[in-house]
């Protein structure tokens, strides 16, 4: 891997089952070298305690980086935060991961933006602010269902099967059929959401995108409902950087699971 750290010490704080794999799918694609410690969930399924020392909320992701001529280690948290942080000081080997801004001619013009530029600052908000909501109260939802004892679920279960039904499902597939869409629509053809390049915006998507592929994409049904959608997921799922990163947490772990 290419010495592209300039000086600094990189931890990357790594959960199973969670957003942080784009963080390190991220530091494969910017041939960065990182030190990675990993971490495994409680049976509650909450992130251990011990991810508290390192930020005060003790989620993952989160990453240190000790640079050169710094008193303390910088400690960054929010997976959309770290993504532009890196991009932003260690981006050069992989320029295309954030599109060219302006159009020719028109830099620093209101309007003057590229769509490839506009998809990509949009997908960076769009990932957290409207799409992970939904499947994190998929899951909660399913924990009313199913967690309670046996004689209770009957009861759970309708509340659960209620919500499902007037409120989860059709948002979720609103926003399935929104993302086919774009990659109908996608620059040059795409095949990514902002155009022919994968983007750091892709690598967010990928987290949800590829946990929706094994839950609501699963069967053949959904599958040729949303064909692109399911294929981006594929091609996410077969990028080098991602295989790489999936590889580092099966050597250090014994496996890797992409579900949430």
């Amino acid at each position: 891997m290419a010495d592209n750290n300039q000086g600094c010490k990189i931890t990357l704080y790594w959960l199973e089952q969670s957003r942080s794999h784009r963080i390190l799918w991220l530091l494969e694609e910017l041939q960065l070298k990182y030190e990675l410690k990993t971490f495994k969930r409680r049976a509650d399924k909450l992130a251990p305690a011990e991810l508290k020392k390192v930020h005060q909320l003790g989620k993952s992701p989160v990453i240190t980086i000790e640079a050169p001529g710094s008193e303390k280690p910088l400690v960054l948290a929010e997976s959309g935060a770290i993504v532009e942080y890196l991009c932003d000081h260690f981006g050069s080997v992989r320029p295309t991961l954030v599109p060219e801004r302006y159009q020719a001619g028109r830099e620093g013009q209101v309007g003057g933006e590229r769509e490839e530029w506009l998809r990509y600052r949009y997908f960076m908000h769009y990932v957290e602010g409207s799409l992970m909501p939904f499947l994190v109260m998929t899951l909660v939802n399913d924990t009313i269902r199913n967690s309670p004892p046996f004689f209770v679920r009957p009861i759970t279960g309708i509340v659960a099967s209620q919500v499902e039904a007037s409120f989860l499902t059709r948002n979720i597939e609103g926003n399935l059929a929104f993302l086919e869409q774009q990659l109908e629509t996608a620059p040059e053809g795409g095949p990514y959401l902002c155009g022919k390049e994968l983007t750091a915006a892709d690598i967010l998507m990928s987290f949800p995108v590829i946990a929706a592929s094994g839950r609501v994409l699963k069967d053949k049904k959904q599958k040729d409902k949303y064909p692109l959608l399911a294929a981006y997921a594929q091609r996410l799922e077969g990028a080098d950087g991602y295989k790489k990163a999936v590889a580092k947490i099966e050597q250090i772990e014994g496996h890797f699971s992409a579900s949430m």
